[in-house]
């Protein structure tokens, strides 16, 4: 197993993670499919379900439906 030959620092290691953490990638973002307003993936805006144009409720019967019609073609 490797050793080190000598002992890092605090200083020395506290910067090398500081590098790392900053390599990361940066927060991709789309647009809300109702609002066309910019939110974080995966995500719809606070507006849309305010105002009534976006219900859990009405997604998941609608990719029930989508997912019936496209196993009854094959």
């Amino acid at each position: 197993m490797a050793v080190p030959k000598k002992k890092s620092s605090r200083s020395r290691t506290g910067m090398r993670r500081y590098s790392a953490a900053y390599k990361m990638d940066p927060i991709s973002g789309t647009t809300c499919a109702f609002t066309h307003e910019p939110v974080r993936t995966h995500t719809v805006s606070m507006k849309s379900i305010k105002d009534g144009l976006y219900s859990a409720a009405t997604v998941k019967k609608a990719k029930k439906t989508t997912k019936k019609s496209t196993s009854a073609r094959a």
